[in-house]
Order: C-alpha cells, then structure tokens, then sequence
C-alpha cells in the first residue's frame, strides 16, 4: 500500500497536469495531422472542371503533407451525393470535399430536403473560379447580347438553351437573363457539359452558359460564338468578348470552387487544412495549372470563406426566387 508521502506526490503531480492550458494538447493534436492518407470527395464526375481542380489540389497537398491525398468521385444529384458523404464523415480532416456552389449554396433552395445540412459543412477556403460565358451556335443569327435578346423577344418560347443540369451555376445564368432580359428562352437539361456543348455546336440547341474551361478549345477554333462573359468586366484571354453587365448591369456568374471539412472539424485541423493548400496553390507551377484550366486563383482564409459563401447563397437564392424556380 502506498504511503501518504507517495499519495500526496501523485495528487500533485496530477493536479499540475490538469492545471496544463488546453492549447497544449491542441497543439499536439495538431502537429500530428495528417498521420495517413486524405480523400478528397468530388461530386461530380472524373473528366468535370471540378474534377480537375480537385487533383491539381491533391498532388500539390500530398507534396507538402508528405501524406498521400487521393480524389474519390461521387457524382449524382446536382453534387448532393458526394456532399453527403462528407457531411456524415467523421471531423478529423481525413475526408473533404471539393465542389462547386450547388452543394454549398445553391441545392438548400431548390430541394424540398436534403439528407444532409450545408450550412453545417466547415469551410476551409475557396479555391479558384472559372467565369461563365455565354456560347451560341455559329449559325445564331446574333453578334451581341443586344440582337440575342431583341431575337429572344420576337420568338418567345422559340429559342433554347442547354444546361449542365437543373440548379447548376449555368441554369441559374440563363434563367437570370430570361428575367432581367424579359425573354422566354427554353431550357434543355444535360448530364454533362460535353454534351451540351455537342449539342450547341451541332445546332440543335441554340445557347449555353457553359464555364470558360469546357468552351475555351471550341471558341478558338469558332465551332462556338462567344457573345459574353458573365464575369464583372472583360476578361484578357477574350478582350473583344463584352461582359454581359454591360448590357445586363449587374449579371455576373461564375463557377467557383471551395475545399470544405464535415460538420463539427476542430479549427487547428481547419486552418491548417487552409494553410497548407494556400501556400501550395500559390507556388508558381499550380497557378500555371489554373491559368491553363482558365482559372482564377482566390485562396481565402476560413473566416474569408464563411463570408464568401454567405454572400453567393444571398445572390443565389435572389435569382431562385426572381426567376420562380421550384424546389424538387
């Protein structure tokens, strides 16, 4: 049996380790994340925009983790699918998803329910975003947004446009141009854009709001006429391109895309998670992969991001309801 000298010196040495701050251990916990491989959630399907984000994301996190980071698709439901995995994954940090708006701030208000809540997703920053533009078969007899609409208006109902899917940032766009605009152009639904773009090209769909990385190759080539870029002024890869707010003030539409931790991640896990792919995105060799996927960096801070997001579900939610789209 102990003695009382021996009692006395294990309560004080345990009373000394519970006086120690929290941070200490926080510290600790810290400085052992990452211990083994990170996945990486997208929820749309390999070959996608944000697929390729994602994987220029994984190797440059690998790189400076010295762990190994992998992109797991999980494509289905406007990005819910793949969102739901990682609003149900454990807040460790080991499991993250990359996406664009409609799982952050867009599905909230076209879906009756949702299996999971996306204001509970924790942000760790946003990453990049791809402008818009607005895409018309070649045989569209219109040279500008201005003849697009004054023709959209004597045809109502006539005129079509593809989109990569109910609730996608390029459905929004066009259903935002029927309503500032006052036109009545169709909406044709695709699973991806290849398709749309397929469609376009070959005349039987007229118009599309497709992201700069998909249409880029088939503007250069003039198998797409440009009419606009949906970002707030002219962009320098099409500097004879208008923005639509010159016509349209205000219009802007941009696919952007965020990194994101499950519900309840603690902060150190967080904002390290946001350091390490600002720092690793901002090395010269992962901009020159953005500006090839025409890409513009913007690597926010957490808190940056929160207000980022708070800011885009406004907008969003804005032209869901301007433009009457119902909830499924």
């Amino acid at each position: 049996m102990p003695s009382a000298t021996t009692r006395r010196a294990v309560i004080s040495v345990m009373t000394a380790l519970g006086a120690l701050p929290l941070s200490v251990g926080k510290g600790l916990a810290q400085a052992e994340f990452p211990d083994r491989l990170i996945k990486i959630i997208v929820p749309f399907a390999a070959g996608s925009a944000n697929d390729a984000v994602a994987r220029i994301v994984a190797d440059k996190m690998a790189a400076r983790l010295g762990k190994p980071v992998v992109v797991e698709n999980r494509p289905g439901a406007t990005g819910n699918i793949g969102a739901e995995v990682v609003a149900r994954a454990k807040p460790d940090g080991y499991t993250l998803l990359i996406a664009p708006p409609p799982p952050f701030v867009i599905n909230r208000h076209l879906f009756s329910s949702l299996p999971f809540d996306p204001a509970a997703l924790v942000p760790v920053t946003v990453i990049a975003a791809v402008p818009n533009v607005l895409v018309a078969k070649p045989a569209l007899p219109v040279r500008n947004v201005h003849e697009l609409i004054a023709l959209a208006r004597s045809q109502p109902g006539k005129l079509t446009y593809g989109s990569t899917g109910r609730g996608s940032t390029p459905h929004l766009a066009a259903e935002l141009l029927n309503t500032l605009a006052g036109t009545d152009i169709v909406h044709v639904s695709y699973k991806g854009a290849p398709l749309v773009l397929n469609d376009v090209v070959g005349g039987s769909v007229d118009l599309a709001f497709v992201n700069l990385i998909d249409a880029w190759p088939l503007i250069g080539t003039g198998k797409l006429k440009a009419l606009a870029v949906c970002t707030a002024e002219r962009i320098a890869d099409l500097s004879d391109v208008p923005a639509l707010t010159e016509t349209l003030p205000g219009f802007v539409s941009t696919a952007w895309y965020a990194l994101a931790a499950p519900p309840m991640t603690p902060e150190p896990i967080v904002n390290k998670l946001s350091a390490t792919v600002v720092e690793a995105m901002r090395e010269p060799d992962a901009l020159a992969k953005l500006k090839n996927l025409r890409a513009e960096p913007i690597l926010n801070s957490p808190s940056q991001a929160v207000a980022f997001f708070a800011d885009e579900e406004a907008r969003w939610r804005r032209v869901i309801v301007a433009a009457a789209i119902k909830p499924e």
